[in-house]
């Protein structure tokens, strides 16, 4: 397995991790419980954790597809651009993360006020990591891009080429 598997396989971690933390916390506030509240700091600090291999392993995958005939270097740059921002959106997301589990381990006033504004960089932290994923995807997945061939062979119940 190589950086580029590791880029394919932890990707998807950043964005549906940060998502469920943020779920997570927003019914924490509806419930009005703390606990519900630190669980889903500890997701979200994961996911910042998570994301750092998955940023590493972005400059390793761009080598090893930007030779292949048909990738558009304007989409790997939008998605290089994007990540980066995410990137550090994400780890900023994690530091108040952790500030607000120590914060409420310390039972301080400043809780409520620490995971509220968790809850804002965890929504924001959600909305980067998607388009990085949608702009990841365009890359190698044509259909997200509308060049499907009108023409393209279908495939039968053996998994033989058709003619039409």
């Amino acid at each position: 397995m190589n950086a580029t598997h590791f880029h394919l396989l932890l990707n998807h971690f950043p964005i549906i991790g940060t998502l469920i933390g943020t779920i997570i916390i927003i019914y924490g506030f509806i419930a009005n419980e703390l606990k519900i509240k630190i669980l889903s700091a500890y997701i979200i600090a994961a996911m910042s954790l998570i994301a750092v291999p998955v940023y590493l392993t972005g400059e390793p995958a761009e080598e090893s597809i930007e030779h292949i005939k048909g990738i558009s270097e304007n989409s790997i740059e939008l998605h290089e651009e994007a990540a980066e921002f995410a990137f550090i959106l994400m780890s900023i997301t994690g530091i108040v993360a952790i500030i607000s589990i120590i914060v409420s381990k310390q039972k301080s006033a400043l809780t409520h006020k620490t995971f509220f504004v968790l809850l804002v960089f965890s929504l924001c932290s959600f909305a980067a990591m998607a388009r990085v994923g949608y702009l990841g995807g365009k890359i190698r997945h044509t259909e997200i891009n509308g060049n499907v061939s009108p023409q393209a062979p279908s495939i039968g119940i053996e998994g033989i080429e058709e003619e039409d």
